[in-house]
């Protein structure tokens, strides 16, 4: 089953890429192996020089692996998928394996802060000129954009403050400067959000995220078509950020129920953000989804919902602050603390504390991060069970 398969996305989410062996098991099988067995020296010679369809050792491909990059690949709609270690391991694959030393980068502000580190200081140590942009702001990429290029990279939308670049202006651009666009589709998903239909070169997940969406294992997949994954096998192949078969089996087992999964938790993370929009004691809530987001219109053309995040700050007594958001997530009893997200479980998280703690705090205003600012991955519970404990965490910071 491949690309070309008549059947929906959905059912190739359950079917696609499936490799049965001699048993014909019903549920994909786990291939725990390091290495493969030939019946001849000849067979082996003949291995090492073919195209790679023969599968010779783990760290290059393997059968689960490979059932997971397929599935994945015939859902997206890109020709090629490799699966690797963690969702950094596929952003810096699919970065460095792209860019030399004299190159130029041109990256949204607003990335996590780990895609910030391999932007702003790896790939300078090795002599890549990186510029840095405001996403949103289409005069801004024009104007980087004017100059050759050799790579974009951005997220839309942002961690944790959801903004959201128009993918088909910014690509067009790009590819007018000769640059190829990677872009981290992790909050999107691939249900909500196909990067490939606005002329996206290359897609980046943390399959950790929504693909697994139960907290069990960590992943990470790049996307393309065949012409870049010509030039990025070679870089992965040989510096091996390769994907457990166990960490895959675990994964194609999430890719089954992710559009049942992430169209569930966005419909009720659509009504969580309006209760949060009628709260007092919500500063500020940025949702996608809700007809207040600054680049609503936008969202509408480019995406097909809002995503499972919201991000919005608290107001205690005395005002937005650090403290009235720690009340509320230490008084939440449904909603749990953990700077993960995508899971089935609702999550919620402090950025200026977690996962954007060593930028500057001048680096954090400029994105949007307040002391004040929670980060709230919805999950699969009830929303009026999720809207309960919020206005419970709400009071508690409102005290």
């Amino acid at each position: 089953m491949d690309q070309r398969d008549p059947l929906s996305p959905r059912t190739r989410l359950v079917h696609g890429g499936t490799r049965r062996s001699q048993f014909e098991e019903t549920s994909e099988a786990i291939f725990m192996t390091s290495g493969f067995v030939y019946e001849s020296a000849e067979a082996a010679e003949h291995a090492f020089a073919n195209d790679g369809s023969r599968f010779v050792y783990s760290r290059f491909r393997n059968p689960t692996v490979a059932m997971f990059e397929d599935r994945l690949a015939a859902y997206e709609g890109y020709e090629r998928c490799f699966a690797t270690a963690s969702g950094m391991a596929a952003v810096h694959g699919a970065i460095m394996g792209l860019l030399k030393a004299g190159d130029r980068i041109v990256a949204s502000r607003a990335l996590f802060g780990s895609c910030l580190y391999i932007v702003k200081d790896i790939a300078t140590r090795f002599g890549v000129e990186t510029v840095l942009v405001d996403g949103t702001k289409p005069e801004e990429w024009e104007a980087a954009l004017a100059a050759p290029t050799t790579l974009v990279f951005l997220e839309s939308p942002s961690n944790p403050c959801l903004d959201i670049v128009d993918l088909e202006h910014v690509t067009a651009l790009a590819h007018k400067a000769g640059a190829r666009v990677v872009v981290d589709n992790v909050f999107a998903t691939p249900v909500m959000q196909k990067p490939k239909r606005h002329g996206v070169d290359v897609v980046v997940y943390s399959a950790t995220k929504h693909i697994d969406g139960q907290g069990r294992c960590l992943g990470g997949a790049i996307l393309c078509d065949q012409e870049i994954a010509a030039l990025l096998a070679p870089y992965l192949r040989h510096t091996g950020p390769a994907m457990s078969p166990f960490n895959a089996w675990v994964l194609l087992k999430g890719l089954e129920t992710l559009d049942l999964r992430v169209r569930a938790q966005t419909a009720a993370a659509l009504e969580v953000a309006r209760f949060l929009e009628s709260h007092p004691a919500a500063a500020r809530v940025v949702y996608p989804g809700l007809e207040s987001h600054p680049q609503h219109a936008l969202v509408r053309r480019q995406m097909a919902g809002g995503s499972t995040l919201i991000c919005f700050d608290v107001k205690g007594s005395g005002g937005p602050s650090k403290q009235a958001a720690f009340a509320l997530m230490n008084a939440m009893e449904v909603v749990t603390i953990s700077n993960n997200l995508g899971d089935s479980k609702s999550l919620i998280t402090h950025p200026a504390t977690t996962t954007h703690q060593r930028l500057t705090d001048e680096e954090r205003l400029t994105l949007g991060i307040t002391p004040a600012t929670l980060r709230l991955s919805v999950g699969l519970e009830d929303p009026a069970d999720l809207i309960a404990d919020l206005k419970r965490g709400l009071d508690a910071a409102a005290a």
